[in-house]
């Protein structure tokens, strides 16, 4: 049986309380948490966990809804350009004289947008593999390389995503925890 609405907000208040505890340092077995109801310094341990799973839980179902929502939005919008994108018609110069027939190229242009950006939303496109090389094919020597020559070389090279920072948050350092487990190894 599911649990009463009041039990389930003395149980969120004592795991707040309980998160709030850990990230000041306080341990398990410290009297201030096992005050909070906890039998064992094992149970107040089980109950984090469920609580990060909860949230993670949470959280994956709101973005699995954010996506479906801007899912939603790109296939109206796609819906809106598609026959301008694909039909032929007249194409009249600036003095109104018919010069022909074809497809709008600015919303081809705008369909290939929203197919590009749905792809990215929904994760489709496989990550782009780059490898510098050296001369030859070879190693590329950084060991005694200045900066003007790393300029050349990322000049050499290009941008192999342009335009990715225009659209994704700066995520420079936001797996540094993660980072540092993998170094201790």
């Amino acid at each position: 049986m599911p649990a009463s609405k009041a039990h389930q907000a003395d149980t969120a208040a004592r795991r707040a309380d309980l998160i709030r505890l850990r990230r000041r340092g306080v341990p398990f077995d410290d009297s201030r948490i096992l005050a909070l109801g906890y039998a064992s310094p094992g149970a107040a341990r089980k109950d984090l966990v469920r609580s990060l799973e909860t949230n993670r839980n949470e959280e994956a179902a709101e973005v699995s809804v954010y996506r479906q929502q801007e899912s939603e939005r790109l296939d109206a919008l796609l819906e809106a350009v598609w026959p301008q994108a694909t039909e032929k018609r007249a194409i009249f110069d600036k003095e109104g004289q018919w010069v022909g027939e074809g497809v709008d190229v600015r919303a081809v242009d705008t369909v290939l947008r929203l197919i590009d950006r749905r792809a990215k939303l929904l994760g489709l496109d496989s990550p782009a593999a780059v490898e510098l090389s050296g001369p030859g094919g070879g190693a590329l020597r950084l060991d005694h390389v200045n900066l003007a020559e790393l300029n050349q070389l990322i000049a050499t090279a290009g941008d192999p995503d342009p335009g990715e920072d225009d659209e994704e948050p700066d995520l420079a350092g936001a797996y540094d925890d993660e980072d540092d487990d993998d170094d201790s190894a």
